[in-house]
């Protein structure tokens, strides 16, 4: 029972690290279905964390700080719109670009608002999400295997975390089930054919990004008003680029995406959970490894395990319209 009992304890430790990556991810999904190459995940996703906690803070309300780090992610979605599809700049560039003053900014304004080294304060009870516990969630927790399943795997998480998964359903329908679906995924494929059809190829990509940074504010909250309690320098550690790479691993698909990021997630659970664990053969393993491990082992499931990844063919390429 013990054995089971770490299991799960895992596999919570699964969902939760899994949530911004999920976010992220499916952000990424729906600029680049639209032809919008955005590796500015990681900056969105750190400034609507800074902006989350800092809000929060401030106006005493979890609400009030989901709903300002959405604005500024969208805002930051907006410049490299503005970049990108406006005066048609290198994708790349801008998104590296928006990564930069990201990670400058936030720890500027932190310092010049909270004076605490670029943190935010700690968030009191009321300014961040608490988790919630479902119907009988206590009653039946001693229940072998049931109980431990129902109380720490389904209850037990903050509204954010089924927002997340709610959002993958959600996603595969508006993608295949709508006509801003359609259009967006033909604007990724081929926008000289939408554009003939009448349709705003720069008004669809807008819209794509918007849907991007409301996704990444949202993972951004999450890191600074669930997991943290509060902003830190350089919070996101990089769940940007590995939600990037769990797109790529997805081959662009929503479904495929959250298994991606799960998968993700358990790596980096099972790394922190072996941390100074000695292990059979080879016996304690350096904390260092440990903690490189989730990366080290996605670029090995991405060098030889997804095969051929084709992205939506218009991706990273300005849209010119023919005169």
């Amino acid at each position: 029972m013990d054995s089971f009992n770490a299991i799960v304890q895992v596999l919570d430790s699964t969902i939760r690290l899994s949530v911004p990556l999920l976010l992220a991810c499916l952000a990424g999904l729906y600029s680049e279905r639209a032809g919008i190459f955005d590796i500015g995940l990681e900056g969105k996703m750190l400034v609507g964390a800074f902006a989350g906690a800092a809000a929060a803070s401030v106006f005493h309300s979890a609400f009030i700080g989901l709903g300002m780090a959405i604005l500024i992610s969208v805002a930051f979605a907006m410049v490299h719109g503005f970049a990108s599809i406006t005066h048609r700049g290198n994708q790349i560039v801008s998104g590296v670009a928006i990564n930069f003053v990201a990670a400058g900014s936030t720890i500027i304004l932190g310092q010049a608002w909270f004076q605490q080294g670029g943190r935010t304060p700690a968030l009191q009870p009321g300014e961040r999400f608490e988790a919630i516990a479902w119907p009988g969630a206590e009653a039946v927790r001693n229940v072998p295997i049931l109980g431990p399943i129902y109380a720490e795997l389904i209850s037990g998480h903050s509204i954010l975390v089924y927002f997340a998964f709610a959002m993958v359903p959600f996603t595969w329908w508006v993608l295949f089930r709508t006509r801003f679906g359609l259009r967006m995924r033909a604007v990724g494929e081929n926008p000289a054919a939408v554009d003939t059809a009448g349709i705003s190829v720069a008004w669809l990509r807008y819209r794509a990004l918007i849907c991007t940074g409301i996704l990444t504010g949202v993972a951004g909250a999450y890191l600074s008003m669930v997991q943290n309690g509060g902003f830190v320098k350089d919070m996101t550690a990089g769940k940007g680029y590995i939600a990037l790479a769990a797109l790529i691993f997805a081959k662009w698909k929503p479904v495929n995406a959250m298994f991606a990021c799960l998968l993700f997630g358990f790596l980096d659970a099972a790394s922190i959970r072996l941390q100074g664990s000695p292990l059979p053969i080879v016996g304690k393993v350096p904390v260092q490894f440990m903690q490189a491990l989730p990366y080290v082992l996605t670029v090995i499931l991405l060098a030889g395990f997804i095969g051929k990844a084709i992205p939506p063919r218009a991706g990273g390429v300005p849209y010119v319209k023919e005169r």
